[in-house]
């Protein structure tokens, strides 16, 4: 029985140092009826012409130049172009390992869902490398799978590592010009899922650079954390009341996460105050509730020391994490 098309979304921008490692990841798949769409973002550093080179080495690449419109507009492109009966994105400066889709196709199949998911590795500049996987793999209702997701249990809001039938994109896309627009869509074609099939092997290879998008220097788009994690926590919270812990977890979590970021930015000073304010007026909630991530307790216990010892102590963790 032949197997069904899978779609590899591939949003490309000024990639060009690490598109080759990407691609030979993705070609070389032991599932092989995939497509390969190449959305070339309007890049400027030669990616664009690799695209057209890889287009010449594989039938099954399909390759569109467009404008520059970000990364959401990319990928909402490709989806919409696919032809795929299942589509998974991969990031193009990161990179797969070579079962990665046939792991996730696995999954769907054995457990007959739309969506599953795998871990993933993080690698860093300097060689070291987190390994989140473990073996094993079951089946989530649509409710313990968000849960999770919400309080950072093995489950994230990436759009990649995952695979997901072609319907759930039918009235979702990825919310184009924000930042974390993950955040803004995993959780809605989770909703779609009565049940979500989770492998706990690492499949996908995640690398930190510090020239993405999320490890840049502060700018105020990157505010759209907030506005992602706060509609993401309406929305659950209408159809999951009982979950309001563990959404209000990730919206303080939200706030560490860009607290964090802008620390060393001058300015922002209303911003952070408005930050500190929200966290500290739900802590009591946060402090007892045992799910909460013991880093989350200790940052929230560190704050209530004051935002520049609280920044002090982040400083000397980031030195050591390095």
């Amino acid at each position: 029985m032949k197997k069904d098309l899978i779609s590899v979304i591939l949003p490309i921008y000024n990639v060009s140092d690490y598109l080759d490692r990407c691609m030979e990841s993705v070609i070389n798949q032991t599932y092989r009826n995939i497509e390969i769409i190449m959305v070339d973002d309007g890049s400027t550093d030669g990616s664009a012409l690799k695209c057209d080179e890889y287009k010449k080495k594989d039938d099954r690449i399909i390759v569109f130049h467009k404008e520059n419109g970000g990364l959401s507009d990319a990928r909402n492109y490709g989806i919409q172009r696919a032809s795929g009966n299942f589509i998974t994105c991969i990031d193009s400066d990161d990179f797969v390992d070579l079962d990665y889709i046939e792991y996730l196709y696995a999954l769907l199949m054995k457990y007959n869902t739309k969506m599953s998911i795998c871990q993933h590795r993080v690698l860093f500049d300097n060689g070291k490398i987190k390994e989140n996987g473990k073996k094993g793999d079951e089946i989530l209702s649509n409710k313990s799978c968000l849960e999770r997701m919400l309080y950072h249990d093995v489950i994230d809001t990436s759009a990649w590592a995952k695979l997901y039938h072609r319907n759930l994109f039918d009235n979702v896309e990825y919310p184009k010009g924000k930042l974390f627009e993950d955040i803004g869509t995993t959780y809605q074609l989770m909703l779609q899922c009565d049940k979500i099939a989770v492998g706990y092997e690492s499949k996908f290879n995640y690398i930190v650079r510090k020239g993405s998008i999320v490890n840049c220097s502060f700018s105020p788009k990157k505010l759209d954390l907030l506005e992602m994690t706060d509609k993401m926590a309406d929305d659950v919270l209408k159809v999951y009341p009982d979950l309001d812990r563990a959404i209000l977890r990730r919206q303080v979590y939200a706030r560490f996460s860009t607290l964090n970021q802008m620390r060393n930015s001058k300015g922002f000073d209303s911003e952070k105050k408005q930050m500190i304010s929200y966290i500290k007026d739900r802590k009591n909630v946060l402090l007892n509730d045992d799910n909460v991530p013991k880093r989350d307790v200790l940052a929230i216990k560190l704050l209530m020391c004051g935002y520049p010892a609280y920044k002090i102590c982040w400083d000397l963790y980031e030195k050591i994490k390095k």
